[in-house]
C-alpha cells in the first residue's frame, strides 16, 4: 500500500478532482502507527474517504496550504505526537537545538503553538471549510488552562484556533463519525453531540442540562483557587462509563466538553493496529537524512492503550484515559511476523508496551460497569485492595513472540509498573524479565523518595521501589547477567522543599545511585501537577503545596541529585546551608559533598537571586589565589 498523496501531483495522478480530508501535521510525515495523524489518515481511508498529508506546511506563506485547494469536507489538524512548544523549548524555556520529529532532527520546521497558527491560516484562506483539531497540544488545551511558556492562563485551544470542534483523546470513532456526518450534508455547527468532541456555542443559546459547570475562563484567570476547582471537575469527568457533560464560560461563549468516547473494543483495536501503514517516513525525507523519531518504535509494539496509574504530572490519563484497552494475542504475532519480514530488521524486537508496558486487565471489575473511581488512584499511595493483579496474559504472549522464527530477542522498555508487578504473587513474570527482557539496563520511575513529595505526584512510596530493587538485584545475581536499574528522578515537583531534595540526595548515596540525567519537572497543559505548580494548591483538597519557582531553588535541587559531580560542588554546598544541612558538608563517610570548610560567602539566603557579578568576581579572585598557592 502506498503512502497517501503530499502533492497535488499525486491528487491528480489518482484521478481525485480534490480530497475529501486534508491531514495537517506539524510532524514530518510518518506513517506508522505510533503517529496519531498516520493512525487517524488511515482509519478515513479505510472507511472510504480520500485523504491527503501536508506534513510541516510552511505558516509563513500561504502557498502550503493551498496546495490541494479546498478539501470536499474538511481538514484534520494536529501539531504531532507531542505539543508544540515542549518540541520547541526545554524546561528552562531556552529553545531546542534539533528535533526528533523532522527530517534530518531539524529543529524550526513547525511553528509555537502550531494548531492555532495552522487553524487561523486555514480559517482565513478557505473561511466555511469545517476545521477539527486534535492530538495532543489540542486535547489537552480544550478548557481555560495555564501556559507555561506565556506564564499565564490562556482560554480554549478551540477559541484560539477558531476551528469548529476539537476531538480529544484517542479520535478514531470521532474521526469517523465526523467524516460520515459532513459527508451525508450535515453542517458542522450541528454536531454538538458527538462524544469526545468539544464545540463552542453562544452561552445565550444554550439549553440547560445535565453537566458539570466549571468555573469561567475570567474566573479561573483572576482565581487560582477557582482554577484549581476547574481542574478537580475535569479530572474528575474524564471517564468514558461515568463521565458527564463539562461546560466552562469564555465571556458570551460556552465551551461545551461532551463525555469522553468509549476506547476502542479489542476488536476495534487490533484493526486500527493492523491498517497497511508503510512503517516508515516518505521517501522524500531520504535526502535530508530522514527522521530520526522512527528509531525507537521501527522495531517496537504496542499492544496497550491507557493507564489506571495515573501519575499527576501525566498527561496520559487526560488524554488517553486510565480505561486499559489491550489488543489480541493473535493480532501482535501477526505484526511480529510482519516485522520479521522488513529488509532491515536484525532480530530483535525493542518493546512491547504501551503508556505502562505491564498492565492488560482492568484494574478493577467493576470499572467497566461503574468506571473508574473519581477521587482515588488504584496503586498509590497503595494499591487498591480491589486491585485484579495478573501477567499471566502478558507472559504469554512474550513467551510466544519469543518463539517466532527470526527473532533473536524481546525487550521491554516502555514503563513498568513496579509496585503493580509486587502485587503479583506469581514470581514467573518477574523471573522472565529479568532473563529475557532487559537490555543491559531496565529503566522505571520511582521519581523521588520523600512520601509528601510522591503522595503530590500520586505514586507509590519508596519502599516499593528498594523492594523492586531488591528482588531484582537477587534474580540478576541467580542467573549471572550483568544488568542494571536506571531510575528516573525528577526534582522540584510541587510538594519538594530543599530538605527533601537532600533526602533524596541521602538515599542515592545509601542505594549507590549516580543519575547520570535528571528531570526538572515541566509544567504541561492538562496535570494535576501543573495545577498545583499554577496554584500553590492541591485540587482535591484545596490544601497549599509548597512549590519551588525561583531558578536558584530549581538549580539547588538538581544539583543535589548530581552531589557526586565536581562541577556541581559549589552549589550543593550552599543548597546544604541554605536547607539548614551543614552537617553535611565534608569528607565523612555520611556527609554528601567533601568541602571540610565553607566558604565565607556561602550563607543561607531566601528567595533573592544572586548577585551574579559579585559571585563571578570572588570565583576569579579565588582561583588567582589558588595559582599563587
Amino acid at each position: 500500500m502506498p503512502f497517501l498523496p503530499i502533492t497535488k501531483e499525486e491528487i491528480q495522478s489518482l484521478g481525485w478532482e480534490c480530497p475529501d480530508f486534508i491531514i495537517v501535521t506539524g510532524d514530518a510525515y510518518v506513517d506508522h502507527s505510533t503517529f496519531g495523524p498516520a493512525i487517524i489518515s488511515r482509519v478515513l481511508e479505510a472507511k472510504g474517504f480520500r485523504v491527503a498529508v501536508l506534513a510541516q506546511p510552511d505558516w509563513r506563506t500561504e502557498k502550503d496550504f493551498t496546495r490541494f485547494g479546498k478539501p470536499r469536507l474538511g481538514f484534520m489538524v494536529s501539531a504531532g505526537n507531542i505539543d508544540s512548544m515542549v518540541a520547541h523549548y526545554t524546561v528552562a524555556r531556552r529553545r531546542r537545538e534539533a528535533d526528533a520529529y523532522s527530517p534530518g532532527n531539524r529543529a524550526g520546521l513547525r511553528p509555537d503553538r502550531a494548531v492555532t497558527v495552522y487553524s487561523r491560516l486555514i480559517r482565513k484562506l478557505y473561511p466555511d471549510s469545517p476545521i477539527i483539531i486534535g492530538g495532543l497540544e489540542a486535547s489537552l488545551r480544550r478548557f481555560a488552562h495555564y501556559d507555561y511558556w506565556a506564564d499565564k492562563v490562556l482560554p480554549s485551544i478551540l477559541l484560539d484556533s477558531q476551528a469548529d470542534l476539537i476531538s480529544y483523546g484517542m479520535g478514531e470513532k470521532q474521526a469517523v463519525e465526523i467524516a460520515r456526518r459532513l459527508d451525508s450534508g450535515e453542517n458542522i455547527s450541528e454536531m454538538t453531540d458527538i462524544r469526545g468532541t468539544c464545540y463552542l456555542i453562544p452561552a445565550a443559546r444554550y439549553q440547560p442540562g445535565p453537566a458539570v459547570d466549571c468555573p469561567s475562563y475570567e474566573q479561573v484567570c483572576a482565581s487560582q483557587k477557582e482554577y484549581a476547582v476547574s481542574c478537580r471537575k475535569q479530572q474528575m469527568e474524564q471517564d468514558a462509563v461515568r463521565g458527564k457533560k463539562v461546560i466552562q464560560k469564555h465571556g458570551k461563549l460556552l465551551l461545551v466538553q461532551n463525555p469522553p468516547m468509549p476506547p476502542l473494543s479489542q476488536q476495534e483495536l487490533d484493526w486500527v493496529y493492523e491498517l497497511p501503514y508503510m512503517r516508515t517516513y516518505h521517501p522524500c525525507y531520504e535526502p535530508m537524512g530522514g527522521v530520526p523519531a522512527i528509531r525507537e518504535v521501527e522495531f517496537s509494539i504496542t499492544h496497550n492503550r491507557g493507564c489506571f496509574g495515573a501519575c499527576n504530572f501525566c498527561s496520559i490519563s487526560f488524554h488517553q484515559g486510565r480505561a486499559i484497552t489491550a489488543r489480541s494475542e493473535e493480532s501482535i504475532l501477526r505484526e511480529v511476523r510482519l516485522l520479521t519480514k522488513q529488509p532491515n530488521f536484525k532480530g530483535y524486537i525493542h518493546d512491547v508496551g504501551g503508556p505502562t508496558a505491564n498492565f492488560r486487565l482492568p484494574s478493577c471489575k467493576k470499572q467497566q460497569t461503574q468506571g473508574l473511581c473519581p477521587d482515588r488512584k488504584c496503586l498509590a499511595p497503595k494499591p487498591c485492595p480491589a486491585l485484579q493483579v495478573s501477567h499471566s496474559d502478558y507472559l504469554e504472549l512474550l513467551r510466544k513472540i519469543r518463539a517466532v522464527p527470526g527473532v533473536k530477542k524481546v525487550f521491554i522498555r516502555s514503563g513498568i509498573r513496579y509496585d503493580y508487578l509486587l502485587e503479583d504473587k506469581n514470581p514467573d513474570f518477574l523471573r522472565e524479565l529479568v532473563e529475557y527482557h532487559v537490555s543491559g539496563q531496565l529503566r522505571v520511575a520511582p521519581e523521588h523518595c520523600a512520601a509528601g513529595v510522591l503522595d503530590c505526584m500520586g505514586k507509590p512510596h519508596i519502599e516499593a521501589y528498594v523492594e523492586f530493587q531488591r528482588r531484582f538485584a537477587q534474580l540478576t545475581r541467580r542467573l549471572g547477567k550483568e544488568q542494571y536499574l536506571v531510575p528516573y528522578l525528577m526534582s522540584s515537583h510541587p510538594g519538594s522543599t530543599l530538605k527533601d531534595a537532600v533526602e533524596l540526595a541521602l538515599f542515592l548515596k545509601r542505594e549507590h545511585l549516580h543519575p547520570d540525567q535528571v528531570q526538572d519537572f515541566y509544567p504541561t497543559p492538562g496535570t494535576i501537577s501543573t495545577c498545583m505548580f499554577y496554584t500553590g494548591l492541591d485540587p482535591y483538597t484545596l490544601k497549599e503545596v509548597y512549590v519551588p519557582r525561583t531558578n536558584r531553588e530549581k538549580a539547588q535541587q538538581r544539583a543535589l541529585l548530581q552531589y557526586y559531580d565536581p562541577k556541581k560542588k559549589e552549589q550543593v554546598v550552599q543548597a546544604l546551608i541554605d536547607a539548614g544541612r551543614p552537617d553535611l558538608i565534608g569528607g565523612g563517610t555520611h556527609q554528601l559533598v567533601n568541602a571540610a570548610r565553607p566558604p565565607k560567602t556561602l550563607k543561607p539566603r531566601g528567595g533573592r537571586k544572586p548577585d551574579v557579578r559579585r559571585e563571578k568576581r570572588r570565583r576569579q579572585q579565588n582561583k588567582g589565589k589558588g595559582k599563587e598557592q
